[in-house]
């Protein structure tokens, strides 16, 4: 299996890349291979289907979508949406990180490339702007997620797809007891969304909830080891625990139990909580 996925990560120049948002390390399956297995992880959980278009299951992006990436970051996820040929509207608060992704997404095949300086209060768009709302990671950082959702809600089109994920409440509480205290300061995460928390929130937004998971259990335990490994970076070289712990998952999706056990601890302890809904239309 991991031979069949390993050319999906092989480049970051015909590749998805999310390193930005998703670090991972290169698990060593032998002296002469390695893999990228925290791209590989998040691949068998959904994400980045080059052959369906698909960002996550269930989340298709075609050259006729205008996408809006809030809180986007260096757009590490939003290079999957230009691959696919759509609009894209960039919209962060860090102006110069803004800048880095709309450069790399020029180098792509982004039908267009917008770029907004913005905390989405309100967002300078018009209403109905948009047929694709990401917003991954994102409202654990807002002061007040009912208006930031009427704002997402707002510049969407009737039949608009959305796309939202935040911590799990089990990893977050892990983070409570090892992370340093500015991880639950502003402008980090200020709460943590428990089970359901974020269905509730889209259903009152208005929006019709198509699909509701969670994934991650690799990331989960690597950001746990992290804290660790002083003085490391969100870059390579990584720290031998880190690289330990790839090669453990490495070794695990390769033998044949491996997905069915990476299915059930996905739902124990996942990084994330993933929420597809649509706007009505």
């Amino acid at each position: 299996m991991l031979n069949r996925l390993k050319h999906l990560f092989s480049s970051a120049s015909e590749s998805p890349s999310a390193s930005e948002a998703m670090p991972v390390a290169r698990g060593q399956r032998d002296e002469d291979e390695a893999i990228d297995i925290g791209l590989v992880d998040i691949h068998l959980s959904g994400w980045l289907q080059n052959d369906t278009g698909e960002l996550i299951k269930g989340f298709a992006i075609g050259p006729q979508d205008t996408v809006l990436d809030i809180g986007c970051g260096e757009g590490g996820y939003a290079l999957f949406s230009a691959r696919q040929g759509a609009e894209i509207i960039l919209a962060d608060v860090d102006a110069e990180r803004l800048e880095i992704a709309r450069r790399r997404l020029l180098a792509e095949s982004a039908r267009n490339v917008e770029i907004l300086v913005t905390d989405a209060n309100p967002i300078p768009l018009p209403d109905a702007r948009v047929n694709r709302v990401v917003a991954m990671e994102v409202l654990e950082h807002v002061d007040d997620p009912a208006q930031f959702m009427t704002e997402l809600v707002r510049v969407a089109r009737p039949g608009a797809l959305f796309l939202l994920t935040v911590p799990d409440e089990v990893i977050e509480g892990v983070q409570k007891h090892i992370a340093p205290s500015v991880y639950f300061q502003k402008p980090n995460h200020i709460r943590i969304f428990k089970r359901g928390e974020l269905e509730r929130l889209a259903t009152e937004a208005g929006l019709i909830v198509e699909s509701s998971t969670q994934y991650g259990f690799y990331h989960a335990v690597w950001w746990s080891l992290y804290w660790a490994c002083e003085n490391q970076p969100l870059s390579p070289p990584w720290h031998p625990l880190l690289e330990q712990w790839a090669g453990t998952w490495t070794t695990l999706l390769s033998l044949p139990a491996g997905p069915r056990i990476k299915a059930a601890l996905d739902q124990v302890m996942p990084k994330s909580q993933v929420v597809v809904a649509r706007k009505p239309c």
